[in-house]
């Protein structure tokens, strides 16, 4: 089995300016390279048959993606309307600013297959493509934002994966996003 790191992925995962709030301690090319040489921890299904999220202990110092909303970090919360590419439309996010989270356990890939990133106008040779990266303290995959959610919905002309929403998936994503955030 053979794994790309997306365009997408990369510019995210490790951004030009690099960031308190991506991986670390790592390039895009040995972030690949790990991939490809080391089997995953654990193998999860994803949301849709194209997706397979691989879990890794964390060998970096990269923190953990989320931070718990408590009384005490609340005021830290800051909102604005994003996009994640040039391609897509902004939508509402939150995240932190001002804390720092402990280093994360694992790193959670998310990967589509090659025949959805053709699907998404994204052809890759390899078997699987990297999407995304989860940052947590356990073995699991934290939900998918409902915005996220939402785009999917919407289809590959949004940015999206045409896969609909799931209610009951949909209702855990606002339960813990409704007591978790980002933060930068």
């Amino acid at each position: 089995m053979s794994i790309y790191l997306t365009p997408f992925a990369r510019t995210r995962l490790f951004p030009r300016t690099p960031r308190a709030n991506t991986i670390q301690d790592c390039s895009a090319e040995a972030f690949e390279q790990y991939l490809n040489a080391h089997a995953a921890d654990k193998v999860l299904d994803g949301y849709a048959p194209f997706c397979k999220l691989h879990v890794y202990r964390n060998w970096t110092s990269t923190r953990c993606l989320t931070v718990p909303i408590t009384e005490q970090n609340r005021h830290l919360l800051r909102s604005g309307y994003e996009a994640r590419s040039r391609e897509e439309l902004p939508v509402l996010v939150r995240w932190f600013e001002g804390v720092e989270p402990a280093v994360a356990d694992y790193l959670v890939v998310i990967l589509y297959s090659r025949e959805q990133l053709q699907k998404e106008g994204s052809p890759i040779e390899a078997d699987w493509g990297v999407v995304g990266c989860l940052y947590t303290a356990k073995a699991e995959e934290i939900p998918m934002a409902p915005i996220t959610m939402m785009r999917n919905a919407l289809g590959v002309e949004e940015g999206g994966s045409g896969v609909p929403i799931d209610r009951a998936a949909y209702a855990r994503a606002v339960e813990f996003w409704g007591a978790n955030a980002n933060w930068r």
